[in-house]
């Protein structure tokens, strides 16, 4: 429960406390350790199991865990034919880490909110962030990263010249009209990785949020709520994993593509 917090700074502090992240430095060279550390550990634990189900995999019957692998390949892979137009053998890898690993961090999200910031105070820090896609730091750092490879592909399958041209005379053709397609482009390129990074952050800081509260009512109301919160909250990971994934497909196919 969250009688401790109460007694040092209130229902305000219990939030605050919850949703201030372990810092390291100062000023623009801050890092958040408690994000870049849930971050790696889900990342090597996404390899891990995949790794395994490879190695393991076989053409007899198979076991739970290449059944559940192959189960995500190819619904990812169903999303990338889908959805990608071009010709690019990184589109489904990268499609399919984005989804594993989003959904990872969403899935944090639903251990009891006092869980591991206990275990962290016992160990003596401070605060503990356990939700990484609650960090906008994080969201925004996947986000950009999306969009730097926007801009790779764009102008390796279009070439400069090409891409240049796209930018400046689409989508109206006549020269006096470049001032108005520059701003029209360069507001519709930024909004990509803006959009990508406030959504995902967005729902799971709500999400997040919400728990919080929970966990500040009395604990024999706490049952009644949060079970059901959790339950609908599945379907909010899932599909802010699944949503950042088909926009990065669908990104990067518009990126393959000439107009």
């Amino acid at each position: 429960m969250a009688t401790e917090a109460h007694d040092t700074g209130g229902a305000t502090g219990y939030i605050v406390h919850h949703l201030t992240p372990l810092s390291s430095g100062e000023g623009f060279w801050t890092l958040h350790v408690d994000t870049l550390f849930f971050s790696v550990f889900l990342g090597a634990v996404f390899l891990f199991f995949f790794r395994k189900a490879a190695e393991q995999a076989t053409a007899d019957v198979p076991g739970p865990l290449q059944n559940f692998v192959e189960m995500i390949v190819e619904f990812v892979d169903t999303q990338v034919k889908d959805s990608f137009h071009g010709r690019n053998a990184l589109i489904a890898p990268l499609a399919l880490s984005i989804f594993a690993w989003v959904f990872l961090m969403n899935t944090m999200d639903l251990l009891p909110v006092d869980l591991l910031p206990d275990v962290g105070k016992a160990i003596g820090l401070e605060y503990l962030r356990v939700v990484p896609s609650t960090d906008l730091n994080a969201t925004f750092g996947m986000s950009i990263s999306v969009f730097f490879l926007i801009i790779f592909y764009s102008l390796k399958v279009k070439g400069p010249g090409h891409f240049a041209m796209e930018f400046l005379f689409h989508p109206f053709s006549h020269w006096a009209l470049v001032p108005f397609n520059l701003l029209l482009n360069t507001v519709e390129y930024l909004a990509k990785p803006v959009s990508l990074g406030l959504r995902l952050f967005g729902n799971m800081y709500a999400g997040e949020l919400i728990f919080i509260l929970i966990a500040l009512l009395p604990w024999w109301v706490q049952p009644a709520l949060s079970f059901p919160w959790a339950v609908f909250h599945i379907l909010i990971i899932t599909l802010q994993a699944f949503i950042f994934m088909v926009l990065t497909i669908v990104y990067l196919s518009l990126a393959h593509e000439n107009h």
